[in-house]
């Protein structure tokens, strides 16, 4: 009777090891930031490239011109649409006093075939 339990729970682990072989999950954090004298928000997203020092990470279009979100539940509703799925949410506030700035991180996740991976990173 034991054998026959541990076999019932094996065989799922077999099977969800064997339909994502063909696909990596990949990860994205979303920053989120409150505009200077705006209700708008910045969006920048982190898809783990190197960071370099003058290019603007902010969410872009299709064609290459900037996002823009009227809120966060805007960007994340758009996130949703591409097909990312929330994973995490947490709140980091930076400065004191008067100058209290809350930034909000969101991170995401999707499935992608090894193919498109490779092909990303070819890039």
């Amino acid at each position: 009777m034991t054998k026959l339990f541990f076999l019932f729970l094996l065989i799922p682990a077999f099977g969800y090891s064997q339909t994502n072989e063909s696909s990596v999950e990949q990860y994205c954090e979303l920053v989120a930031q409150n505009r200077i004298l705006s209700r708008k928000v910045n969006i920048d997203v982190d898809y783990g490239d190197e960071r370099k020092l003058f290019r603007d990470y902010r969410l872009k279009d299709e064609s290459g011109r900037l996002k823009k979100f009227n809120t966060v539940v805007d960007a994340l509703n758009y996130m949703g649409q591409q097909g990312w799925k929330l994973v995490n949410a947490f709140l980091v506030t930076e400065g004191t006093g008067a100058t209290v700035n809350n930034v909000y991180h969101y991170v995401f996740k999707k499935e992608f075939s090894k193919e498109e991976v490779d092909k990303a990173e070819g890039q």
